[in-house]
């Protein structure tokens, strides 16, 4: 197949008019080309990937089911996502290890998202910033506990999110480096914890701004620390709850564009009315793009990743290049998966969106063939 005409988001972070040529599920440089797609008018995107979210559809990763997975897969691909790395929540390790074998077991159907990874959100939290994650199921984190965990998921977990304040913090992410990406999270750790964590490897910051102390011009925080760490990354909820415009500006402008990771932290209720659901174990309400708990605690989020990442661009006036590499490229180096997902290059998946100059999404490709084209 070969799509013409189209204004082709490039490895290179601009758009240019080129042709795609698509053979056997892969880009390629040129192909025997028996099909002819004109994409005029239209730009051709990377399928996006979302590092870090919950659930969709009425369902949740923690169910751990392969119908779970089938639903969520199925949205998320529906809406863009093509690569997904769905997340667990601070629960019971039966409940953790359920989830996550679950995922190693699971094979992708035909219409259904790429699964690339799993993102392990809890334990290893503060109570003092527990958010939406249980408080009843909060442990001192430990390398071991982490590496039965991944065991069962078969190497399949690439983020663990950990408060490196809470007693063995520090050391537990020093145990893992190299073996898994720590992130920190849900956290009370000042500005020389946090320099320390990601000195030691946990460089990424997880839903930046929220769960952690705030930066204050004396005590900076962890993110005064990921700011002076160049090699550190940051996640951002671009839904327009959890975080002001100009906030989400300020963070593009301290990490650089090329650092930061757009994720949607969506959890069962995203693709559904409103309602009551369920995250962690826990009951949320959730009314048009909020999502709380009982307690009024924001619970994950109600909004897909293409809408953070138009959100992102229409409403948070940040450029539409930077959000599209936040929400392709730079989550799909994070995890190490860059080599077949991520950008719009040969010998990668050949997944991808079109959209129009509103980004609206008229067509997705999902591994070379078309899950619709209303273009």
């Amino acid at each position: 197949m070969k799509i013409i005409n189209a204004k082709v988001f490039t490895k290179d972070f601009v758009f240019k008019q080129e042709d795609i040529h698509i053979q056997d599920k892969h880009f390629v440089n040129s192909a025997a080309n028996d099909e002819v797609f004109d994409a005029k008018g239209l730009m051709a995107i990377p399928g996006l990937v979302d590092t870090h979210f919950h659930g969709a559809v009425g369902y949740d990763f923690m169910d751990g089911t392969e119908e779970a997975l089938d639903a969520i897969a199925r949205y998320e691909a529906s809406i863009g996502v093509t690569s997904i790395c769905p997340s667990t929540m601070t629960m019971a390790k039966a409940d953790i290890e359920k989830a996550c074998i679950n995922g190693a077991n699971y094979k992708v159907k035909d219409d259904g998202a790429n699964l690339v990874g799993i993102y392990m959100e809890g334990p290893f939290v503060s109570h003092q910033k527990i958010g939406a994650q249980n408080p009843d199921f909060v442990i001192e984190p430990s390398a071991q506990f982490f590496e039965d965990i991944q065991a069962k998921a078969k190497g399949l977990i690439k983020v663990m999110a950990i408060a490196p304040e809470t007693n063995n913090g520090l050391q537990t992410i020093k145990d893992l480096k190299g073996k898994v990406l720590c992130s920190i999270a849900h956290t009370v750790c000042d500005y020389d914890i946090a320099s320390e964590a990601i000195a030691n490897g946990a460089t990424r910051l997880t839903h930046l701004y929220n769960a952690m102390l705030p930066i204050n011009h004396r005590k900076p925080g962890p993110i005064g620390a990921g700011f002076d760490a160049p090699w550190c990354e940051a996640e951002i909820i671009c839904d327009n709850v959890h975080i002001h415009p100009s906030a989400v500006r300020i963070a593009f402008t301290l990490f650089g564009t090329e650092q930061m990771i757009l994720i949607s932290d969506s959890m069962m209720a995203v693709g559904l009315e409103d309602g009551e659901y369920q995250l962690g174990g826990q009951r949320v309400h959730v009314k048009g793009s909020l999502a709380t708990l009982d307690s009024g605690t924001i619970a994950g989020s109600a909004t897909n990743l293409f809408d953070c990442m138009k959100i992102a661009h229409q409403k948070m006036n940040l450029p539409l290049e930077d959000v599209i590499r936040a929400a392709s490229y730079n989550p799909a180096r994070s995890i190490g998966a860059l080599d077949k997902i991520g950008s719009i290059e040969p010998g990668k998946n050949a997944d991808l969106l079109l959209v129009d100059n509103d980004l609206n999404l008229k067509a997705v490709m999902l591994r070379g063939k078309w899950l619709f084209n209303h273009a």
